[in-house]
This record gives structure tokens, sequence and C-alpha cells, in this order.
């Protein structure tokens, strides 16, 4: 079946999806049972394959299409986007800029970056740009769809072979913050089982709380720490030795009771 081809710049929205509110906090004001996708990339045929892999179960919709950074960033505040699926390489302004402005406006909005390019300077400016996951794009469109998905739960995606480089920059950023931030008791916890590897659903589960408490201790101990991702986060967390601690009480980081 042949899809009709939305030219480059066209947002291709539902009626049902009108009010859209104050962009400036954690909530997607324009949510609905969807997930609300948008797909920056300058090939057109690749934009039209990924839309049709996102949109087959019925479970996500692609609210707009753009072939690069800058158009991608006037019709994100338009089309307000829960994920952005965003190339590093394109046209006038590329990925990383794109995802920095995007992040920017739309606090809520997550960034996958899904590239042909595998390259360390790649990787890292996206991860610093913001951006929660980084794949590549011979992946199958089904474990990039699936990536979406994860990516609009919190979790950290990264394709396996690029997962070390990651890290080991992430290792090598040693040394002590200027002042120590003061987490609750509970924050310290849930910082611990992040720099596990453990799931929001996982932590949440072991907590006995909702994972939506997960995700809004997270972003509490992001904003104590200054820092925008959850790259940031587990790269302060191995760097207090976190990721190391197992099956114990939990390490506190100038904890006091909740």
């Amino acid at each position: 079946m042949t899809l009709p081809e939305p030219s480059d710049g066209e947002a291709s929205m539902s009626n049902e999806e009108l009010a859209r509110g104050d962009a400036s906090g954690q909530e997607n004001p324009a949510a609905d049972e969807r997930l609300r996708v948008m797909i920056v990339d300058d090939h057109e045929v690749w934009r039209i394959g990924l839309k049709q892999a996102l949109e087959a179960d019925g479970s996500t919709v692609v609210v707009a299409e753009a072939k690069d950074g800058a158009s991608a960033t006037a019709m994100a505040a338009e089309t307000m986007p829960d994920v952005v699926v965003m190339d590093m390489i394109m046209p006038t302004v590329g990925g990383a800029a794109a995802t920095r402005r995007i992040i920017e406006q739309l606090t809520y909005a997550k960034v996958l970056v899904v590239s042909v390019s595998g390259e360390r300077e790649d990787v890292l400016d996206a991860i610093k740009a913001g951006a929660s996951g980084y794949i590549l794009k011979s992946e199958p469109a089904q474990t990039i769809a699936d990536a979406v998905h994860a990516t609009s739960r919190g979790e950290p995606v990264i394709t396996a072979a690029l997962a070390g480089l990651v890290l080991n920059e992430f290792r090598a950023l040693a040394g002590k913050e200027p002042t120590e931030p003061l987490l609750t008791t509970t924050e310290s916890e849930i910082l611990r089982l992040v720099a596990k590897g453990y799931k929001y659903r996982e932590i949440a589960e072991q907590r006995f709380i909702a994972v939506k408490t997960v995700q809004n201790h997270v972003q509490n101990i992001l904003g104590k720490l200054h820092m925008h991702t959850k790259y940031e986060l587990i790269a302060y967390a191995i760097r207090h030795g976190l990721d190391r601690a197992a099956d114990q009480p939990a390490p506190q980081v100038n904890p006091r009771e909740d």
C-alpha cells in the first residue's frame, strides 16, 4: 500500500490534538493516549519507513517530519512531540544543535538520536546536548521503534557497540563537584539503583511506589545536581562509586531524612 508522503516541514496532526498550553513543565500539555513522535532526517524514504514501523500498532502517532534541524526546531514548538527521533548529520542545523534547542523549549521532550555515525565525537556531542539515547541506523526498524518507546519511558537507550565508549568517557570525567548537593534518603537510594542499571519499573517494584513517582524523584535529583540527562546522572553516580554498591544499605550523598 502506498502511503501519502508528507512534504518536508509538513506536520501530520489529527483533528483531536488541539489544546496546547504552557510547555515549560515536565508534562506534555498536548498529550493523549498515543505517543507523539517527530522524525528529523534528511532522507525522506527512511522517514516514511520509520513512520510505518512506529504507527503499525496504533500506540504511536508521528505528528511531524522535518528534513533538517532548523525546521525541526520550529515544528517542535507547534506540534509538541513527546519523543524526537533525530539524525546527527543534516544540512543547515545538525542534530546536536537541534537537540539542544528543542530540549530548551520543550523541557518534557526526549530526543533519541538515530544516525549512521558511530564516531566518538558525534555520540558524545549528542549526549552532551541532552539526547536520551543514541542508536545506529543499521538496527532493524522494530528495534528502533522499541527504542523510541523505551526513550519515552525515561530509559537510556544506546547501541551496544557504543555503550563502552560512553561509559569510558564518563569514567574519565573523574573529579569532585565543588559542593555536594543535599539528597534525601529516598533520592540517594534511587540514585544508587539508577547507577546499577535498574529500569524505572524495577525501581518502583523494589521501593513499592509508582513508576511516575520514580520519574519525579529522578527529575528532582537532576535539578539538585544541575544536570539535564540521565547519562550525566549515571556519570555522577559512577564517580561516587554507587555503581559498585551491591545489596547493601543505600549509600548516602549528604543524606537528610525525607
